[in-house]
């Protein structure tokens, strides 16, 4: 099953004829299928924020378009959008997005909140996904009270919560150190390994990328090249 699927995406920023404009995509094409650990990799100014935040509904293409679960996301309305975001797809960030004034168990709550879920459903999930990630044991504390690497589980499972079609990861280990990282990367493949979660990743990091099933590099905005894991992570990060 397709999960995702872009059409001749390109980018302009600037205007169509603006002697200034600057092409961030350039007719990009890519299908992520159910179950898939994609890593998008390029140098800096390649696209692949831009990628990113148009599959995230954050930003739109100039043209082409966006299907998630066969569902073109440009032809949705601006609250359409908002909830089908909210309830589709799973935001992981660099910087882990957390409320400082809400407990670690609240954070994760919070898409349930906003769904207006039940109080035990809530409590029961919120268990659950922490459990999973091995948090649940310090689900009171307040994210000041916990490490980077910490934080950035709680956002995971944060992005896990509703049970989306796609978790979109932008760069989760940017701020981590190497152990922190090491952590990271294993609850994510956790989530596609025992959840069968859907994750695509943009990262500049190849030991992040190991743990992908599948790279795709994106270079002068448009795919340059893919690679696919065949054999264990160390022989992949080699190749990467």
């Amino acid at each position: 099953m397709i999960v995702l699927q872009t059409k001749q995406l390109i980018k302009i920023y600037g205007g169509k004829k603006d002697v200034n404009s600057t092409r961030a995509l350039n007719g990009v094409d890519m299908r992520i299928e159910n179950g898939e650990f994609v890593g998008v990799m390029g140098p800096s100014g390649s696209g692949k924020t831009t990628l990113l935040n148009i599959l995230g509904g954050i930003d739109k293409p100039t043209s082409g378009f966006v299907k998630i679960m066969d569902k073109n996301i440009e032809a949705l309305s601006k609250d359409e959008l908002a909830i089908f975001r909210r309830k589709k797809l799973g935001f992981v960030f660099q910087e882990f997005n957390l409320m400082d004034s809400l407990t670690l168990k609240e954070n994760v709550m919070l898409p349930m909140i906003l769904n207006k879920n039940k109080p035990d459903i809530m409590e029961a999930k919120a268990k659950e996904i922490m459990e999973f990630f091995e948090i649940y044991d310090i689900c009171d504390k307040y994210p000041y009270n916990v490490s980077g690497g910490q934080q950035q589980r709680v956002a995971a499972s944060r992005a896990l919560v509703n049970d989306p079609d796609i978790i979109l990861a932008d760069e989760p280990t940017g701020n981590l150190d190497s152990k922190s990282s090491n952590n990271v990367m294993k609850c994510l493949e956790k989530m596609n390994e025992e959840r069968n979660s859907t994750i695509l990743m943009v990262t500049h990091d190849p030991f992040a990328a190991s743990f992908c099933k599948r790279i795709i590099f994106i270079k002068d905005g448009n795919i340059n090249m893919e690679i696919a894991r065949k054999g264990d992570r160390k022989e992949f990060f080699d190749r990467i």
